[in-house]
């Protein structure tokens, strides 16, 4: 990559506020570098986009979520089909408060020296890397880091788009009984995707993903799984709030690219970093913000190499997950090509709850 050069208004543009964006922004000001962090949300983490669910281990990355954390998880519960359910005990991890939990974030990243404003949609990007916003505001880094998600804007500027997404939809429901695992359903009839619910405390968010091309699919079949836990006495009717979005499950993208003498970097779900079967990615999120944020650090002190070593890091720690998870994922998504539907041991060996997955 060119040279750092030119004039800017600090040395590291953060487009995003997420766990990535966040994380790299505490990165790169602790490393003594300006930084300016901008999102479109006006608050952190409003609204929620995701079920809110984090393995045990993302303090490491984090530090302490014990102000986010609404419980901990113990085990994964599959239900493939009409069968009764499989237990995989031990898959622990916690469900949070995703708006607390990227609250804190933002404020480790303002504590280190960030400077994090909110309520910046971005406009465009230009060829230099300067970046215009809604109100007509500029602003450019001596290194742009792009962690604004799965459409990210800094990844089209580059090339380095995310080429496939799921679509999902999820609503916030009471939890009627006490309950301490991951509920995952697998169906045919759920193409390119599945339906959950976690519990939270004294709620519950149940959800369901789907291939973009059955979108139009997600409202019927996601009241069909509300019905069913109504049924069964499981959760309450009334749905106290709905989110969705688009999560990318195509793959690990380029993560580096330039736009005139500003390098930039992409982290996070601009980097495909989401497991394509799963769609997990707040872990990953957090993790590839942090190395992204002392990549730049790298370019500063004139380390040639920096990005390459950043894609190399996010190849070591992510790579092989993610090309395990697409092969499941494009063998599902052939079937339904080839206009027919998945048996339920299909359903089962592309799922990571049983060794069938992991044999392959």
């Amino acid at each position: 990559m060119r040279g750092l050069s030119g004039k800017t208004d600090c040395d590291v543009l953060v487009l995003g506020l997420g766990p990535a964006g966040s994380s790299a922004a505490a990165a790169a000001a602790k490393a003594g570098l300006s930084v300016i962090a901008v999102d479109k949300k006006a608050e952190a983490g409003v609204p929620v986009q995701c079920a809110e669910f984090v393995p045990s281990l993302i303090g490491q990355e984090t530090g302490d979520i014990s102000g986010s954390r609404l419980q901990y998880i113990n085990d994964m519960v599959t239900y493939v089909g009409c069968h009764d359910a499989d237990h995989v005990p031990g898959f622990r991890g916690n469900m949070i408060s995703r708006a607390k939990f990227d609250r804190q974030l933002v404020e480790q990243a303002a504590g280190a020296g960030a400077d994090c404003r909110f309520g910046m949609a971005v406009r465009a990007i230009d060829a230099d890397g300067r970046v215009t916003f809604a109100d007509g505001s500029t602003l450019k880094g001596r290194v742009l880091i792009g962690a604004d998600g799965p459409h990210s804007k800094a990844g089209k500027a580059i090339g380095c788009e995310n080429n496939e997404c799921v679509e999902s939809r999820q609503i916030t429901v009471q939890l009627l009984k006490p309950h301490d695992g991951t509920d995952i359903f697998l169906s045919a009839d759920i193409p390119g995707g599945y339906g959950w619910l976690f519990p939270k405390g004294g709620e519950a968010n149940v959800g369901l993903g789907v291939a973009p091309q059955f979108k139009h699919l997600l409202k019927p079949l996601l009241e069909s799984l509300h019905a069913r836990l109504v049924s069964e006495g499981r959760v309450g009717a009334d749905v106290r709030c709905f989110t969705g979005g688009a999560i990318p499950v195509g793959g690990l993208v380029k993560p580096f690219g330039q736009l005139g003498d500003c390098p930039v970097l992409l982290c996070g779900d601009a980097a495909g970093l989401t497991n394509p079967v799963t769609g997990a990615g707040i872990s990953s999120a957090a993790m590839s913000g942090g190395l992204a944020g002392r990549a730049a650090s790298d370019l500063f002190v004139g380390k040639p190499n920096a990005a390459d070593d950043y894609e190399e890091e996010l190849e070591d720690l992510f790579g092989p997950s993610i090309r395990r998870a697409l092969r499941h994922r494009r063998r599902l998504m052939d079937t339904y090509a080839a206009g027919a539907k998945p048996d339920e041991s299909m359903l089962k060996a592309t799922w990571i709850a049983y060794p069938e997955y992991w044999a392959a």
